[in-house]
């Protein structure tokens, strides 16, 4: 609320309610608390996947959006002036738009049986796929896999191109840049609640076994990930994750939150 003194009003920044996108919040100068060392706290764990399991509302989606907006070639330094990760030089200079980067938020797939919700997956995965567009036509990138990709952008790939297509993607992105990618992947228990409700959970988990898994499996083509929920590890999760060469699980007290 504005307070008035000797005549004039003291403007105070917006409240991000609802606001989920680093950059807008940040251009929109709204009030941010800032959580920019958990840039820090990720790279000194070296953990190649990061689970992190926060209850709703608490800045999980923003908090991905933050990483994304630090990592990602030709992202917008500026966006952390000010921030308490600016003060890590060296992090800034060695890790900073650096890197490719793939965010999928699992969050609207819940779907009322499995067909819808493998129909949701296809639109989310078409969606991020048609950032990666530039990669159709690279010379540096398989003929087979820009196919793949094609597929999944005009969403007629099959379920096989649809559980590989993190891998796939990952792969191309990998080869275009020579760098390793950042996988970012919110609210990964969503479909898996939204199938339990409904009735389809051992067809969602085998889906995300494949969708998931691959992904995290010895992957040489995956810097590292980190992902959220809001349920605790179940132990479908904990059979996906168990893959990774290097898994991280969520500390008390983490930056995160």
């Amino acid at each position: 609320m504005s307070q008035r003194r000797s005549g004039m009003e003291k403007e105070y920044k917006k409240l991000p309610i609802g606001v989920d996108s680093f950059e807008k919040l940040i251009r929109g100068d709204y009030y941010y608390l800032d959580k920019t060392l958990f840039v820090k706290e990720l790279l000194l764990s070296h953990g190649e996947v990061n689970l992190f399991t926060r209850p709703r509302r608490f800045g999980k989606t923003l908090n991905m959006s933050m990483l994304k907006a630090f990592f990602e070639i030709g992202s917008d330094r500026d966006l952390f002036t000010g921030l308490k990760i600016e003060q890590e030089e060296k992090i800034c200079r060695v890790q900073q738009g650096q890197y490719p980067v793939v965010f999928l938020s699992l969050k609207g797939v819940e779907g009322r049986n499995y067909t819808e919700a493998i129909e949701m997956f296809a639109s989310l995965i078409a969606k991020e796929g048609k950032r990666f567009s530039y990669l159709l036509g690279s010379g540096s990138t398989e003929d087979s896999d820009q196919e793949i990709l094609e597929k999944l952008i005009y969403r007629k790939g099959d379920i096989t191109d649809l559980k590989t297509s993190l891998v796939t993607i990952m792969r191309m992105l990998k080869a275009y840049y020579g760098k390793p990618v950042i996988l970012l992947l919110d609210e990964y228990d969503v479909p898996l609640d939204k199938a339990n409700e409904n009735g389809y959970y051992p067809e969602m988990v085998s889906f995300l076994r494949g969708f998931m898994g691959e992904a995290f499996k010895t992957n040489s083509d995956l810097y590292f990930a980190v992902v959220t929920g809001c349920l605790r590890v179940t132990f479908d999760m904990g059979r996906m994750l168990q893959h990774s060469s290097r898994p991280c699980f969520c500390r008390k007290g983490s930056k995160m939150v």
